[in-house]
């Protein structure tokens, strides 16, 4: 059934002809009021463990950025058509650094991807096969993603790493079960698993919200002779530490210590947010001071973990003389301890306070990042204070040259969609769009329903439509209210064309 979308839209102002917000809360010269930092001498690993799932992004690049414009507006089957004039050669470093910027688009990755195979220059690398599976599982495609499991076993470029990224996918579509038969595939592969790999498991089961299963798989290595190690034991600490399972925190703590393993400061930190989440403050100051007690140095993610709890329940004061005891600690700044005060002046709605600590963050080296301006944007946003949220968000890329996040933009529109300004949440989109960053589902079901609402319907079947042809699924209530606002206009028809459409993508995997 074909139809067309009406030539109306939207006029989409620019964002920078909006006055400056001016009030003494954020006067012009709010971010260079620094205070002085001392010399800090370098400092060790700040956080908990981390499992890369494939190689960190490179710099931004013009080319990337610019085949990701022209992909943004292709339809899957033209984008050999649309790219047949791009001049890049398809390196491999910019063919990794496209498929991560259309991580959120899976459909076009895969376009992407088969365009790039076609290219003279072209080389397989494991990395780009990782970006690949990411950007297919967040859309589930899982018989696709296995088929790519396939060629790079044929290429010889299959690593336990692709377990663990195929294992992640399936444990956050909640499919444990799939996610556990992954690994155990492993060697029908040719890869032998270790321990590092069942911690990779756990890993992604904890981080997945599927800590009993995660725990099921931990008293398995067991039986496999392979003994669990402290890596083991902390990552299934903080499985249950973010469910706030205190008791089950607690069994994981008496038996690493039974099993002649000593708490060290990851382990305690991982339990101080435990009970920082548990809004028992006074309990994880209290295993500061016995972790210090052992002898054992907090690190600057326990400093942070304090901070960010107690500023979150408005204990600003001790907050901050964490701070500065992180700061006399000798080690040197860093952006996720600076994020952590900037937030804990933001609950205590002392904004003047949170812009100082950009300044800070800026004369330091270490950021403002867009994680800094997330936080501040969202108490803003919070507060009703829209031009001033519209005033940061507009300095953030121009004095401080931050790029904004998906995440920065999904906040900005959401909160111009709330307060009925869909003209600027088409302006803030476009931008989003202009600079190759692709939406994901949040982003798109805020902006569809906001038009819904102000029966802009036109406009909102035009990013449904764009919605899917990225092969997003849109959510239950996403579609019924766009149905809803289409059956009360007399557009039944393009509810039904819609319908069809979701039913062939949910029943139709990819193909080769």
């Amino acid at each position: 059934m074909a139809f067309l979308w009406s030539s109306k839209r939207f006029t989409t102002p620019n964002l920078l002809s909006l006055p400056k917000y001016s009030s003494a809360s954020l006067p012009p010269s709010i971010f260079d009021h620094h205070h002085s930092i001392p010399t800090q001498i370098p400092n060790g690993p700040s956080e908990t463990h981390k499992f890369a799932f494939h190689t960190a992004q490179p710099r931004p690049t013009p080319d990337a950025e610019a085949i990701c414009r022209i992909l943004s507006t292709t339809r899957g089957f033209t984008v050999d058509a649309s790219l047949a004039a791009v001049s890049a050669k398809p390196s491999p470093e910019l063919v990794l650094e496209v498929l991560n910027r259309l991580s959120n688009a899976g459909v076009l990755a895969l376009s992407f991807f088969r365009w790039a195979e076609k290219q003279s220059e072209f080389k397989y690398t494991t990395e780009a096969f990782h970006a690949l599976i990411e950007g297919l599982g967040k859309i589930r495609q899982f018989k696709m993603i296995w088929t790519l499991v396939n060629g790079m076993k044929q290429r010889k470029l299959l690593t336990s790493e692709t377990f663990a990224l195929v294992a992640r996918r399936y444990a956050r579509a909640r499919k444990a079960k799939e996610a556990i038969e992954t690994f155990e595939k492993m060697e029908q592969y040719g890869l032998k698993p270790h321990a590092s790999d069942f911690n990779r498991l756990v890993d992604v089961l904890c981080k997945s919200k599927c800590v009993e299963e995660a725990h099921e798989v931990f008293d398995k290595m067991r039986h496999l002779r392979l003994d669990p190690d402290i890596k083991s034991y902390t990552i299934l600490l903080e499985g249950w530490s973010q469910q706030q399972n205190l008791i089950k925190v607690n069994e994981v703590c008496r038996e690493m210590e039974d099993k002649g393993f000593q708490l060290d400061v990851v382990a305690y930190g991982i339990i101080m947010n435990a009970y920082c989440k548990a809004k028992k403050f006074d309990d994880a100051i209290g295993l500061y001071h016995e972790m210090k007690a052992k002898g054992l140095r907090p690190s600057p993610h326990v400093y942070c973990t304090l901070i960010k709890g107690l500023g979150s329940h408005k204990r600003l004061d001790e907050a901050l003389e964490f701070f500065e005891v992180s700061k006399a600690s000798g080690f040197a700044p860093e952006a996720p301890t600076y994020n952590a005060v900037v937030g804990a002046y933001c609950w205590s709605l002392r904004m003047d306070d949170a812009y100082r600590m950009v300044g800070e963050m800026k004369k330091c080296g270490i950021g403002p990042n867009s994680r800094t301006f997330d936080i501040i944007l969202h108490h803003l946003i919070e507060g009703r204070r829209v031009e001033e949220a519209c005033s940061v968000f507009q300095r953030m890329s121009g004095e401080f040259g931050c790029k904004a996040s998906v995440t920065t933009y999904e906040i900005m529109v959401r909160m111009l969609c709330n307060e009925e300004r869909l003209d600027m949440a088409v302006a803030v989109w476009d931008e989003m769009k202009g600079k190759g960053i692709l939406p994901g589902m949040h982003l798109f079901s805020t902006l569809v329903c906001a038009l819904c609402h102000e029966s802009k319907l036109d406009e909102a079947c035009k990013y449904f439509q764009e919605m899917l042809d990225v092969g997003i699924r849109p959510p239950a209530k996403m579609f019924s209210t766009l149905k809803e606002a289409l059956v009360d206009a007399r557009m039944e028809h393009i509810a039904m064309h819609f319908a069809m459409k979701i039913d062939k993508l949910r029943k139709s995997p990819l193909v080769a």
